[in-house]
């Protein structure tokens, strides 16, 4: 089985799994439950200790509808935790932000990926992450969280997203960023209808081959699987697990998971049946 390195982490054909700690008071998914420094640390030690290969740390909730979060509000949030957590553990930290002060701070505090969910659309966005020689995650997001989900609209949402997903791509590698330091996101229930997700996520392989850079799938408990299974987000667990071995054998490289120790468990199987 071949091996290959993403975000310094020496990582198999199957994804690496990229734990969520939201330290919002208002997260759709946990609602709050590690917004205290304390609590936040502890899950995100928790999630490395069940097999996560990555964290990644955001203080702005970006579901629909969610109102923006004064800066250094985010700052306050996100930094300690980072800064703990770089010296707790040897697995990168990402910080999610659309902020590039934050995404300074967060650099500065030992954060080693900038995960933005607006594709680096801020030019001052590239600019933080070529000054720390980080990795980056560009996310396709239609709008802003506050008003993506009015009424979406797409021709070809797959070609859609792959364009604008390929053409920042090129945008960073001008401004220096390396090639390979480059992930990309299609943004499963970011600005995307019921329809849009399922397309995507029947169509990962193709996003990954055409825009020809690894790629990072967030559809842990979104709205779309509320929508299949009819459950509330926590509920939602083993409809992302299903999400994630079929993503899996559609080549992704990242997911992006509430449940880690789930979603390990998936993986360890998978590996079993396609060595």
């Amino acid at each position: 089985m071949s091996h290959t390195h993403l975000f310094g982490v020496e990582k198999a054909p199957l994804p690496l799994i990229m734990g969520i700690l939201n330290v919002t008071p208002d997260s759709f998914s946990d609602g709050g439950r590690f917004s205290s420094q304390s609590s936040a640390i502890e899950h995100a030690l928790s999630m490395a200790e069940e097999g996560a290969d990555l964290i990644d740390v955001g203080g702005e909730s970006t579901r629909p509808g969610a109102d923006p979060v004064p800066e250094a509000e985010e700052i306050e949030r996100v930094i300690p935790v980072i800064e703990s957590l770089s010296s707790l553990l040897s697995i990168p930290i990402s910080v999610d932000t659309r902020r590039p002060r934050v995404a300074e701070a967060a650099c500065q505090a030992g954060a080693s990926i900038i995960n933005d969910v607006e594709g680096f659309r801020n030019p001052e966005m590239a600019a933080v992450a070529l000054k720390h020689n980080t990795w980056v995650v560009v996310m396709h997001m239609k709008g802003t969280p506050k008003e993506m989900q009015k009424n979406p609209h797409y021709r070809d949402v797959v070609r859609d997203v792959t364009s604008f997903l390929s053409s920042q791509r090129n945008m960073l590698v001008e401004r220096g960023i390396p090639p390979h330091k480059i992930v990309v996101d299609p943004g499963i229930g970011f600005g995307k209808r019921f329809q849009d997700n399922i397309a995507l996520i029947k169509n990962l392989y193709t996003i990954k081959r055409k825009v020809g850079q690894p790629l990072l799938l967030g559809h842990s408990r979104k709205s779309f699987l509320g929508e299949i299974l009819e459950v509330p987000p926590k509920e939602r667990d083993v409809g992302t697990t299903a999400v994630t071995i079929f993503a899996a054998l559609q080549g992704v490289d990242i997911v992006r998971v509430h449940n880690v120790k789930m979603c390990r468990q998936a993986l360890q199987v998978v590996e079993i049946l396609t060595a």
